[in-house]
């Protein structure tokens, strides 16, 4: 990764702050986007000069796009953008869900994937790679979770889309990671509904397991599974990664 330019939506914290650290440890420069400013100011200024803090709201376009200048001005272009910002809200019965929040998290999760990757796509390069965070939400209904499951099906197609139109140009896949202790752990945990919520802490991945899964990706170790999600659930998937 010397030298190569990453793009990570939702860099604040959880999986996303875990592989701008994974990335920059590998030589990569790291554009940290998050509508959290104070929280990837911090994560920049911890990194060093290879990162760059951009606030960003992945559900404005304009916005998005001019993230995607400001990290090839600042580094001369663009490798890998990670589509990971996402949101869990509400949890609540299908009938019940706040509409409000509903459409929120719809913007977040599926309209946020769809604007990093109209921004980016005409800046990748000849083999560069694009990367949504899935999740096993997309495949399945999940108590309490309609936004989630139907953003994150939605998101999925997209990430099939961008491999059926590009994939001989660009090398896209979805990551799966199962359940990572990150702070949407808790707000499940806190919500009671559905069975995620009744995990114990212990039962989650750390976020560095999904962070070295998105480094691995970007090698060509991972070319054999371009267009597929790859899921942390699968032990063979693991070894491949070297995770434990």
């Amino acid at each position: 990764m010397q030298g190569r330019t990453v793009m990570i939506t939702g860099a604040s914290r959880g999986i996303g702050a875990a592989a701008a650290r994974a990335f920059a440890a590998e030589g990569a420069n790291v554009a940290l986007l998050a509508r959290s400013t104070e929280a990837i100011a911090d994560l920049a200024g911890e990194i060093g000069e290879t990162a760059l803090a951009i606030p960003c709201d992945v559900t404005r376009y304009h916005e998005m796009a001019l993230a995607v200048g400001a990290a090839r001005d600042r580094f001369g272009g663009l490798d890998v953008m990670i589509l990971n910002a996402g949101v869990i809200d509400p949890i609540a019965p299908l009938g019940r869900a706040d509409p409000d929040a509903w459409d929120r998290g719809i913007d977040v999760n599926l309209k946020g994937v769809h604007n990093g990757m109209h921004a980016a796509i005409p800046v990748l390069p000849e083999g560069g790679t694009l990367i949504t965070v899935s999740s096993g939400a997309a495949h399945r209904p999940v108590e309490g979770w309609s936004q989630y499951c139907a953003a994150k099906a939605g998101a999925w197609m997209l990430t099939r889309q961008a491999h059926h139109e590009l994939g001989r140009r660009l090398r896209v896949f979805g990551l799966s990671p199962g359940t990572v202790a990150t702070q949407m752990q808790r707000d499940i945990k806190q919500s009671g509904i559905g069975p995620v919520a009744q995990l114990d802490w212990g039962d989650h991945i750390p976020p560095d397991w999904p962070a070295k899964a998105l480094v691995w990706m970007c090698s060509p170790d991972a070319d054999d599974l371009r267009g597929t999600e790859i899921s942390l659930r699968e032990d063979e998937i693991r070894k491949r990664i070297g995770l434990a």
